[in-house]
């Protein structure tokens, strides 16, 4: 079975044809001739995921698969959110995203600081929606992995966030501490398509 993954993210088709098993040929949208950006303008992880899929479906009537993921911290409401990518700006630059990130809970830790009170909770999580579009129905699965937000960075692997979230699974090192495999094993893409792979599996 053919299915095409919206992404062209070499490290995130490498993960999902290792969960979905040589029964499943998964190429990326590039692979299927979709070079072009495909919008994303919805409000929640899943409006995206569901847009890119429904792009992919309507365009080629491929079935196909697509995720939105994004950091979630508590302190700050849920943000940076769908906007996890551009928080700092357009650019998607990662650094100037974490300089935000840290400096917005910093200004909380001071605020709770010189009020007397104890600084917010730095928990957070990753998390995605999958959505799988099959004869042109979605089908959704949720991942996520819990942490928290450090105080600086760690690490030189990972991507985006990766080096100031610090994962509960492993307390004392960053996301970008860790292997490539131990990392995968934990995430919340891991879990979202672990769950689709155990769907088609029992279609």
């Amino acid at each position: 079975m053919k299915i095409i993954f919206a992404t062209g993210n070499k490290g995130k088709l490498r993960e999902a044809r290792e969960i979905l098993g040589p029964e499943y040929e998964i190429i990326s949208s590039a692979d299927a001739g979709i070079t072009e950006d495909i919008p994303e303008t919805g409000s929640t992880f899943q409006e995206n995921s569901l847009q890119k899929a429904e792009y992919i479906w309507n365009k080629i009537g491929m079935d196909c698969f697509s995720d939105d993921s994004g950091l979630e911290v508590d302190a700050l409401g849920g943000a940076p959110g769908i906007y996890s990518a551009r928080y700092a700006g357009e650019g998607h630059d990662f650094d100037k995203n974490i300089d935000k990130l840290l400096h917005e809970l910093a200004v909380l830790d001071a605020k709770a600081l010189i009020a007397g009170e104890p600084a917010p909770e730095r928990t957070a999580r990753f998390r995605t929606v999958v959505t799988l579009m099959i004869n042109g129905e979605p089908h959704y699965f949720e991942g996520s992995c819990e942490g928290r937000i450090s105080f600086e960075r760690s690490g030189n692997g990972g991507f985006g966030y990766d080096p100031v979230f610090i994962p509960d699974a492993y307390p004392d090192q960053s996301m970008a501490d860790l292997s490539e495999e131990v990392k995968n094993s934990i995430s919340h893409r891991h879990e979202a398509l672990v769950k689709m792979a155990a769907w088609l599996q029992e279609k």
